[in-house]
């Protein structure tokens, strides 16, 4: 709005309004404020944002490396019917001792409880459902005595490595083998 176009609605805050009309009075009547000095400052120079890098899921990453080294996705798509029972339980086990090797690289897993399974468990009232998966007649709040069916499990660290390909490889699990 022009100064014009401010004079007008000055004007006629003052004679339709009173309220209005003593705040302007007021402020006419003050002191003027003193002038600041205008410093002008130099043009900035434009600066070129840096692309973001690529990014990854972790998950995705994860699966990467289960495939590099333990060749897990072709495992779990292979179809199955045409192997025998054999032929499966050896692939499984060389399979399974790589991935646990990658879960222990990216993890470092350990029990989240202590003692073999079958051996007499206390959980505690209030207990963490996180921590703890009740079955049976569960009644209260606790606390409860059982028999421990499962240890749990719990990553003592957590290291999965930071992405470094490309936008374009970003979903990519398993790269196209060509041997030439």
């Amino acid at each position: 709005m022009g100064r014009i176009g401010l004079a007008f609605r000055v004007f006629f805050a003052a004679l339709f309004d009173g309220g209005k009309s003593a705040l302007l009075r007021s402020a006419l009547d003050a002191p003027a404020l003193p002038k600041r000095d205008i410093v002008e400052t130099p043009p900035r120079e434009k600066t070129v944002p840096k692309p973001a890098p690529p990014s990854r899921s972790e998950a995705l990453s994860l699966l990467a490396a289960l495939q590099r080294e333990a060749r897990f996705v072709d495992l779990v798509k292979q179809p199955l019917t045409d192997f025998a029972d054999e032929q499966i339980g050896a692939a499984a086990r060389n399979v399974l001792g790589d991935c646990q090797k990658v879960l222990d690289r990216f993890f470092a897993l350990a029990p989240l409880a202590e003692g073999p399974e079958g051996t007499p468990c206390d959980v505690p009232a209030g207990y963490d459902p996180g921590r703890y998966k009740l079955t049976g007649r569960v009644e209260g709040s606790g606390p409860f005595h059982g028999q421990l069916m499962h240890h749990g499990w719990k990553a003592t660290v957590v290291k999965i490595p930071e992405w470094s390909g490309s936008k374009e490889s970003a979903n990519v699990i398993s790269p196209v083998e060509v041997e030439v």
